[in-house]
């Protein structure tokens, strides 16, 4: 929510002095508040960063904060796609004054959130136009940067909407809200999670949060994004006259259904209330439906059963490396058959086949390493190969070398090509290639 200038915590226009820090930070502007603190723009030379600073009740119920923002800091962000915190703050003698609380207290300075990304619950809202393959990117992305995360002995805790930013042009994404990461079995803090992503055993207070509880959290997240729709919300819900705390417990944990449970169709979505899960459910190939099948069946109430972090960007990777477009109205799809917009019947897709996977022949589609080597894990990041449209006839789709090495190859006419760094060769009249990451031959089906 948007903070209060007149009532923050810190004066804007002023700069302040920072015990650690060189030089003083400019408070330039407010950019949000909540219960845990408010949230500032500021200034550190010619770098603007941003500062989170605590109200005195958020420190007074959570002793451990400081004490997590140290470790947090020492231990370093798992990947690029968090906002992590990178220095505690206290204030100087000088500065403490200024500060509008009896008790000055501390926040913590982080990379500022860069212009474009967008708060994801606009996409769950239908508030938000990205196209279905970056909603794909932009989960794999969260599920590798929280595979990333547990490799390094963590667990989130608060995995919800709330806290993840995308950006709708490519996919890309940012996780805020860090101060409440914990080493995974420490778990001792204020913050349990948030309704309707927080794992059962956590919501009924069996179990703390820990890793097994931030991959339910994250598969919730994960529908949540590629479906608009919570995953127990059907029509069990409906007969609920007031969601309070006790129908809670009962819609999310005690009696949790999965709207989806291929043996148990008492929770589907209604028609009229539930349109989006009916609408974006049967988009998706089986083996994306299955992960959420099993996390929210088997994995309901054994946390082993729940599917690993690895388990999600492996199978997102897939369902890319499978987009294609409607021949008739355009719309992405995802597997073969007809079209789920239009209903129209789609031809046989030229596909490119590497070592180690198979790529539709799509414009936007992309190559990357993995697809050459199994023992590479799945990546998003610098592709070796774009698929792009012809300029002037978007029926003629290209394979653009991306990497920095000439390709050799021959077309299906026995002619021979070299294709060098940033080139295009037609995808149509290619038989093979040879590139540095390995062979890529045309499949017609």
């Amino acid at each position: 929510m948007p903070a209060n200038t007149s009532n923050g915590l810190l004066p804007v226009g002023a700069s302040l002095v920072f015990t650690g820090l060189e030089q003083p930070l400019q408070i330039r502007r407010a950019l949000g508040g909540g219960t845990q603190g408010q949230v500032y723009a500021v200034a550190s030379g010619e770098e603007e960063l941003a500062l989170k600073w605590y109200l005195p009740a958020c420190i007074s119920r959570d002793p451990r904060l400081k004490q997590r923002l140290q470790q947090s800091i020492r231990l370093g962000a798992p990947n690029a796609d968090f906002l992590w915190p990178m220095a505690l703050l206290e204030p100087s003698e000088e500065s403490r004054p200024l500060i509008r609380a009896q008790e000055a207290g501390f926040g913590y300075l982080m990379p500022l959130r860069p212009a474009g990304y967008q708060g994801s619950h606009l996409h769950a809202g239908g508030h938000l136009e990205i196209s279905l393959q970056n909603v794909l990117r932009a989960c794999f992305f969260l599920a590798d940067a929280f595979h990333e995360l547990h490799l390094k002995g963590l667990c989130y805790k608060d995995i919800s909407l709330g806290n993840l930013f995308l950006k709708p042009d490519d996919g890309s994404i940012l996780i805020c809200d860090n101060d409440n990461v914990e080493i995974d079995g420490q778990s001792a803090g204020s913050v349990l999670g948030t309704p309707g992503f927080m794992a059962p055993e956590v919501l009924l207070g069996t179990a703390k949060p820990s890793a097994s509880s931030d991959q339910f959290s994250l598969a919730v997240l994960l529908f949540r994004l590629l479906t608009r729709h919570d995953p127990f919300r059907g029509e069990l819900e409906l007969s609920i006259r007031c969601l309070d705390e006790p129908a809670r417990r009962r819609l999310y944990g005690e009696e949790a259904l999965f709207i989806f449970d291929p043996g148990d169709a008492r929770n589907r979505p209604n028609p009229n209330e539930h349109p989006a899960a009916l609408l974006t459910w049967p988009i998706y190939p089986s083996a994306l439906q299955a992960l959420f099948i099993q996390c929210f069946g088997r994995g309901l109430r054994d946390p082993q059963q729940r599917p690993l972090t690895g388990q999600w960007t492996q199978v997102l990777s897939r369902c890319l490396d499978d987009r294609r477009l409607c021949s008739r109205c355009g719309q992405e799809l995802f597997q073969e058959g007809p079209c789920w917009s239009c209903g129209s019947s789609q031809e046989p897709t030229l596909q490119l086949q590497m070592p180690h996977g198979r790529v539709v022949a799509c414009p936007g589609n992309t190559l990357h390493r993995h697809h050459f080597d199994p023992h590479l894990g799945e990546t998003l990041q610098q592709p070796i190969a774009s698929l792009v449209s012809h300029p002037s006839d978007a029926s003629i789709v290209g394979l653009r070398n991306l990497s920095e090495r000439p390709w050799q190859g021959e077309l299906r006419n026995g002619q021979g090509i070299r294709v060098e760094p940033g080139q295009t060769c037609n995808v149509a009249a290619l038989h093979q290639l040879s590139t540095e990451a390995g062979p890529i031959t045309t499949l017609r089906r």
